[in-house]
C-alpha cells in the first residue's frame, strides 16, 4: 500500500490532485484506523491514464465515465482497455483533427503576422459568427 506522499512522488501529480481525483471517484483509498489514505499499487496506473487523458484534452467527466466502465473485482484487462479505447476513437480522432487545424491556422498567423483580418480564423468582425454558437467558431468547424 502507498502513502499519498509515495503515490504523488511516484506519479508525478500533487498530493492536492491525488485528493481531488479520490473525491471525483476517479481514484479510490482505503483509509487506515488513523484515518490516513493508504492506495494500492495499482492505483498508479489509474493516475498515469488520468494525467494522459487530461492532457489530449478529454474532460474529468468523460474520464470518469471510462474508469467507470471497467471492472472493479479485478485488474483490467487488455480487452477491457481494448474495449474503452474503440469507444474514445471518435472522440480522439475530432481532438487530433481540432490540433492539427489550430496548428495550420497558427502558422498561417505566424507567416502572414496577422495583418490580414478577412483571412485570420479568429477575426470575427461585427460579431456574425455569434449565431453559430460560442468560442472560436472558425476553428471549430469541421474541415
Amino acid at each position: 500500500m502507498l502513502t499519498i506522499g509515495e503515490l504523488s512522488t511516484r506519479s508525478g501529480v500533487a498530493a492536492s490532485a491525488l485528493r481531488y481525483y479520490e473525491r471525483l471517484g476517479l481514484i479510490e483509498a482505503r483509509r487506515t484506523t488513523g484515518n490516513q489514505r493508504r492506495y494500492e499499487p495499482a492505483q498508479l496506473r489509474r493516475v498515469a491514464f488520468v494525467r494522459i487523458a487530461a492532457q489530449v484534452g478529454l474532460s474529468l467527466d468523460e474520464i470518469r465515465a471510462a474508469l467507470d466502465s471497467l471492472p472493479d473485482a479485478r485488474t483490467p484487462t487488455r480487452a477491457d482497455w481494448d474495449r474503452l479505447s474503440r469507444g474514445w476513437r471518435a472522440r480522439l480522432d475530432a481532438q487530433i483533427g481540432l490540433l492539427q487545424r489550430l496548428r495550420d491556422e497558427l502558422t498561417g498567423c505566424i507567416g502572414c503576422g496577422c495583418l490580414s483580418l478577412k483571412t485570420c480564423a479568429l477575426s470575427n468582425p461585427g460579431d456574425l459568427l455569434a449565431a453559430e454558437g460560442p468560442g472560436p467558431r472558425r476553428l471549430l468547424r469541421e474541415s
